[in-house]
């Protein structure tokens, strides 16, 4: 065997090594398999009582302490951004006073390290709302439980939920929101 031959083997060697690692490489970052594969969760959501308005005038009563059953703060329609999402986002104050956030039949794409986001960021549809969530401060409610259902994320008693006005799936990974929605 030739000089030329062996030389040429040892490169087309290092060259199918270098791609192989390549390959694994941008299989753990990219993840293409979770394109694939969905996530369903089924939470129990707070039930939240919606008073029906009542001719009757009501009569005077003390209020209590605290609500009796859970009570709906705000609530909002997820608008899709880089992936097709659709659900509904509610937050919700429990009588003890502790504040969860509800992801309700919500549908998106599974994604590497998506998180659940409150954001000082308002929601902007279309394009130009695919960037904007870590412009400004936001809390980290954490790491989305599955693409699919029912959800339910702690508020930390601290939040000032007034400042953040909106709610972003937020795929830390690649700095791009998958959807949002208004809660203000």
């Amino acid at each position: 065997m030739s000089r030329g031959n062996v030389s040429k083997k040892w490169v087309i060697t290092i060259i199918a090594g270098v791609a192989a690692v390549g390959l694994v490489v941008a299989a753990a970052l990219f993840q293409p398999w979770l394109l694939f594969v969905d996530v369903e969760v089924d939470e129990a959501l707070p039930a939240v009582e919606t008073a029906e308005p009542s001719a009757a005038p009501m009569p005077t009563v003390t209020p209590s302490p605290e609500p009796a059953a859970p009570v709906q703060l705000s609530v909002g329609e997820l608008i899709s951004h880089e992936h097709e999402t659709t659900g509904t986002v509610r937050i919700i104050e429990n009588p003890d006073g502790s504040r969860v956030l509800t992801l309700e039949n919500l549908s998106t794409s599974n994604g590497p390290d998506v998180h659940v986001w409150l954001a000082e960021t308002p929601v902007v549809p279309g394009f130009d709302g695919w960037f904007l969530a870590d412009d400004a401060g936001y809390v980290d409610l954490g790491t989305i439980k599955g693409n699919l259902g029912n959800q339910v994320y702690e508020i930390p008693a601290d939040v000032d939920l007034g400042a953040y006005p909106s709610v972003y799936l937020w795929c830390a990974q690649f700095a791009v929101s998958f959807g949002a929605a208004s809660v203000a």
